[in-house]
């Protein structure tokens, strides 16, 4: 219960954070929906720019300091640009991944089998700060070594060193070349090892999203080029390890764990940062997820088309050859531990249509517990329901917000995910007159809790993507809403102007005087 309601409070702050970045941006291009995508740019930025200044920097005692300088004055135009937006991509880094960690977690899309991405995602998170801490040592300046010295100390209170390491630092006389060498080496393999972190980390996501909108990347680029003119990154005096260092400009970004060394021992430190990255793994399971039934594949009906395939987020599908001698080339199996019984399959499954009558509703795949011959029931049942001047029937996933007794006159039907809906379904509602109109109540657009599936809607009810919306469909009675999940104001505002539209319509009456399948 308690962890519920820590994530229901991050769920309200991200909600209200993201509506006004809505009015800014839009839902389409909102930053918060393209956290993890941010991330991986922001990285590039910092892999980029580094590559450039590594051309600049000498190791040594001397040397390191000197040619930082050479970069923020010398060449300020262009390595001192780069340098600047080294930093500056760096600790952007740490507020996507930190804010990506925690709007992950309150949207609960971390547990059941979705612990995958959860635990390759937490490694990365170390390594964004072995690389930020090992490259505020190559400056050193006053920062690195009051840096240096605190992380030896810290290190020396594992029991696994015979000599100190901070005994390396006394003086001047104590620090060689080869200490910058093994920096270097750690400042670029670090990154390595991040990437193939990250590599890892969306392998279970089919068509991750790694690149963000063109606008919204060329919006932030600019932002960092303008933030590195206007206040490049500079270095504080030279390291002097015969002077102990009393005034430094910090970086909390990066350093927040080097200020609690103060007040808290370094052991004791070590054992707080162990056990928050334990429980952090261990969330997926806290409390564990009720698994629902997975997708099922009926060979009689499959036809080895593909498309469930190139629609499913998750690579819960694949195809094989055909088992079952039919002529067929292959048919899709599903991989039980991938599959999150979405439904998005389902939906793109041609068979899954309610106007079939010579034979059972039996689609090529769909989900045991929401079967498409359920689905028509449900669509049959809620058209008798109707009570007011202005029938509106709106299909709506369970994550939207609207529930099956919130349309205030409307009949609502909720799935999994929306794209659960074969478009046939509208056209059966408007072709048989059993509603005057359709909505479909996603989630909000580019931040579908299935990754792809409001995506995969509006892709079909636009033509855009098989199976295709027919043509004959009116589109002045139908309508696409997407609203956060917590809006239920805005859902029942986009509804209502939706009814209001219809009504404007002439009435729309089933073809041939047919109201039934």
């Amino acid at each position: 219960m308690r962890m519920a309601a820590l994530k229901r409070l991050f769920r309200i702050l991200f909600d209200r954070a993201e509506a006004l970045f809505d009015l800014a941006f839009g839902q389409q291009l909102n930053p918060f929906a393209w956290l993890g995508a941010l991330g991986w740019y922001f990285f590039w930025i910092v892999f980029g720019s580094g590559i450039y200044l590594y051309v600049f920097f000498d190791t040594g005692i001397t040397d390191a300091y000197t040619s930082v300088q050479y970069i923020t004055n010398d060449q300020w135009y262009l390595a001192g640009v780069m340098r600047s937006l080294h930093r500056y991509a760096s600790d952007a880094l740490v507020v996507v991944v930190v804010l990506h960690v925690m709007r992950e977690f309150s949207l609960d899309r971390l547990r059941g089998k979705r612990f995958f991405a959860w635990i390759t995602g937490i490694p990365s998170i170390f390594f964004i700060y072995i690389c930020g801490i090992s490259g505020y040592w190559l400056v050193w300046d006053k920062l690195a070594q009051y840096i240096a010295i605190a992380t030896t100390e810290w290190i020396d209170t594992l029991p696994f060193f015979g000599e100190p390491i901070a005994n390396n630092f006394l003086n001047s006389s104590t620090l060689g070349g080869r200490f910058f060498t093994l920096m270097v080496f750690i400042h670029i393999f670090a990154p390595l090892f991040m990437l193939l972190m990250m590599w890892i980390h969306i392998q279970r996501h089919a068509r991750a999203r790694v690149n963000p909108p063109r606008q919204l990347a060329i919006g932030t680029a600019v932002m960092l080029v303008a933030l590195s003119f206007l206040h490049p990154a500079v270095s504080q005096a030279p390291a002097d390890l015969d002077v102990v260092p009393t005034e430094l400009g910090f970086d909390w970004y990066y350093l927040f764990a080097y200020a609690l060394l103060d007040s808290i021992p370094g052991g004791q430190l070590w054992l707080i940062i162990v056990g928050g990255f334990s429980l952090l793994a261990v969330m997926p399971w806290l409390p564990p997820e009720k698994r629902a039934p997975t997708a099922v594949v009926s060979l009689d009906n499959c036809n080895g088309c593909g498309r469930c395939f190139d629609d499913c987020p998750f690579g819960a599908i694949s195809m094989v050859p055909r088992s079952d001698g039919k002529a067929y080339d292959s048919e899709a199996v599903v991989n039980a531990d991938n599959c999150l019984s979405c439904g998005i399959c389902v939906g793109a499954c041609p068979t899954a249509t309610p106007f079939r009558r010579a034979t059972a509703i039996v689609p090529g795949i769909e989900l045991p517990d929401h079967s498409i011959v359920r689905l028509r029931g449900d669509t049959l049942a809620a058209s008798g329901r109707f009570s007011g001047d202005v029938r509106v029937l709106v299909y709506a996933c369970d994550r939207c917000g609207i529930g099956p007794d919130e349309g205030n006159g409307a009949q609502i039907i909720t799935m999994p995910c929306i794209a659960m809906l074969p478009p046939s379904f509208v056209d059966f509602v408007l072709s048989r007159g059993l509603a005057d109109g359709v909505a479909i109540a996603g989630c909000a657009s580019e931040d579908c809790y299935y990754r792809l599936g409001d995506k995969w809607t509006a892709q079909r009810l636009r033509g855009e993507r098989d199976p295709y919306l027919r043509k004959r469909v009116d589109k002045s009675r139908l309508r696409h809403l997407h609203a956060r999940p917590t809006s239920r104001r805005q859902h029942h505002r986009l509804l209502q102007e939706f009814a209001s539209s219809v009504a404007q319509l002439p009435p729309n009456p089933p073809r041939g005087g047919r109201r039934d399948a």
